[in-house]
């Protein structure tokens, strides 16, 4: 029978905050709902597109923002307000589990014309402090371009295991699959590296296009 004593309660607390403060940096970064009051600044380039976000999340089960986004195959921008939704989170010993809503409506500019665009996708990931799991997949449609897909699944590994303050480095692997594209199946392999609120990004695809990600929290 346990016996709850002030002394154990503070036990626990302290174990729970550095439990916490430990797996911040792993679990804070590089997704689309953060901690709640904070914003999320982000630069996303690769084969497909160039892209800069901000994110603020009133809470932690969702964010709002704007995102400006270069779309290379169709040669087209587009401008979007979005809406990013937690619609679950597993909390399991050492390891955690997330699936979020994305989404966004703006417009979408081919130089020759001007519509209305809107997409929306849905992120799983996984992760514990050695492994990282992930897959996301989106929907555009738009007056301006055809309607298209895509999808991507990451998968990574921790070389070593960091402290709060450390740098932490991943090494991952990314495969996109546009259907629609020329080079439908894109292999990249990339270093993801972050320190507490900052977190980059950097590879090299298969096809020879750089990807460079970078987010800064606050």
């Amino acid at each position: 029978m346990w016996v709850y004593t002030e002394n154990m309660c503070t036990f626990l607390y302290r174990y729970f905050l550095i439990a916490v403060a430990t797996c911040l940096p792993m679990a804070a970064l590089a997704r689309p709902v953060s901690f709640a009051d904070s914003w999320m600044l982000m630069t996303m380039n690769d084969h497909s597109e160039y892209a800069l976000q901000a994110m603020y999340s009133p809470a932690a089960q969702y964010a709002v923002g704007a995102q400006t986004e270069y779309l290379r195959d169709e040669e087209t921008w587009i401008h979007s307000a979005t809406y990013n939704r937690l619609l679950h989170r597993w909390n399991m010993p050492g390891s955690q589990a997330n699936l979020f809503l994305l989404s966004g409506l703006g417009v979408a500019d081919d130089h020759d014309d001007v519509g209305a665009a809107a997409f929306a996708g849905i992120e799983a990931d996984w992760e514990d402090r050695r492994y990282y799991v992930l897959y996301q997949n989106r929907v555009i449609g738009s007056d301006v371009v055809e309607e298209s897909f895509s999808q991507k699944a990451r998968v990574g590994i921790a070389p070593y295991i960091g402290g709060y303050d450390d740098v932490h480095t991943w090494l991952m692997l990314q495969v996109d699959h546009h259907p629609e594209a020329d080079d439908e199946i894109v292999v990249t392999p990339f270093v993801r590296m972050f320190n507490t609120t900052v977190l980059g990004e950097l590879g090299v695809s298969d096809q020879g296009d750089v990807l460079f990600n970078f987010t800064y929290q606050m």
